[in-house]
């Protein structure tokens, strides 16, 4: 009959054997190669698509994106001129929108790439002791002149990153959580967050976007 003790010391060893596996990984460096090679220097931005109930993310998101984009040296289509000529031309739903063609889109805009969103969360939540507002975004860059894939990452900024340790207790934390979530619901508490959240996916760092030609930084990725 096996002994018990040494089966959990093997049990302990193989579960220490994953969990060192598992510190020790690290994120693959993002292929860069076609990014390299297409050269963009200008960004033209499409309504993000809005995958949760909030019909102010959309607006909440696209509204923030030109300021990291342009920060990191790109030339970017002015958003409301983008906005303007699509519902000029019939077109006001953004999964419709980021259906267009890229050669389309080229020959409308002229810009060398395309910025597509998807937001997967926007709102405040409330939870019996805790109430969080949290923006999550994707994004994707395609070239308009090919119709590549150039990048693509995401990105979360949350309120609840900045939460201390409660001093109040259990009345205090429902008191806040019910506070936070009216002012969150009422004020758009979200907006903020998603400036955060655009700022982290598109702007150059560690697998983030490269830098664009009106950058100091450029090619020096």
């Amino acid at each position: 009959m096996p002994d018990p003790v040494a089966r959990v010391a093997r049990l302990l060893l193989a579960a220490f054997g994953v969990a060192s596996l598992a510190a020790c990984a690290t994120p693959q460096p993002y292929d860069y190669t076609a990014y390299k090679l297409a050269r963009p220097t200008s960004m033209l931005v499409l309504p993000p698509v809005n995958e949760t109930p909030d019909v102010l993310a959309t607006y909440g998101v696209l509204s923030q994106v030109t300021l990291p984009l342009a920060e990191a040296g790109y030339y970017v289509v002015p958003v409301s001129l983008m906005d303007e000529t699509f519902k000029q031309n019939g077109l006001s739903n953004a999964a419709e929108i980021q259906e267009v063609s890229a050669h389309k889109l080229r020959e409308i805009f002229g810009a060398d790439a395309a910025v597509l969103i998807k937001v997967k969360r926007y709102g405040t939540t409330y939870a019996v002791i805790s109430s969080e507002t949290t923006v999550a975004v994707e994004g994707r860059i395609v070239d308009l002149r090919s119709g590549q894939l150039l990048w693509q990452g995401n990105a979360v900024a949350s309120s609840k990153e900045g939460d201390s340790a409660n001093q109040g207790g259990l009345v205090g934390l429902l008191v806040k959580a019910v506070i936070q979530q009216i002012v969150g619901t009422v004020s758009d508490a979200s907006y903020g967050f998603a400036g955060t959240a655009n700022n982290r996916l598109l702007s150059p760092q560690k697998n983030g976007i490269l830098y664009g030609p009106r950058s100091p930084n450029y090619q020096k990725d």
